[in-house]
């Protein structure tokens, strides 16, 4: 079991954001790198990869993730969807086996 920490992605480095999305698995873990990608806190704003954050959040069950996806979905084109869906399956493939 590892020891749970709570990341303020505002403060963080390019290096520890990639600790973060290796080592996150609940769904406010999730929640939170979405948050990040989608406002700039701690990496360029990056549509992308913040719906696929909150997707992954979303189905572990976050209504706010939800909110925040549908929000995001309404500003992206459909390749932009499309890439964001794929990444998150390829994310979820790496955590399964």
């Amino acid at each position: 079991m590892g020891i749970a920490t709570t990341v303020d992605f505002a403060s963080v480095a390019p290096i520890d954001m990639m600790m973060a999305e290796q080592s996150a698995s609940t769904a406010d873990d999730l929640y939170r790198l979405g948050i990040a990608y989608s406002t700039g806190q701690g990496v360029s704003v990056d549509y992308i990869c913040a719906h696929k954050w909150f997707n992954l959040a979303a189905l572990r069950g976050s209504d706010d993730a939800k909110a925040c996806r549908s929000e995001l979905t309404a500003m992206m084109t459909q390749e932009e969807i499309a890439a964001a869906l794929k990444s998150a399956r390829e994310w979820l493939s790496t955590r399964t086996h």
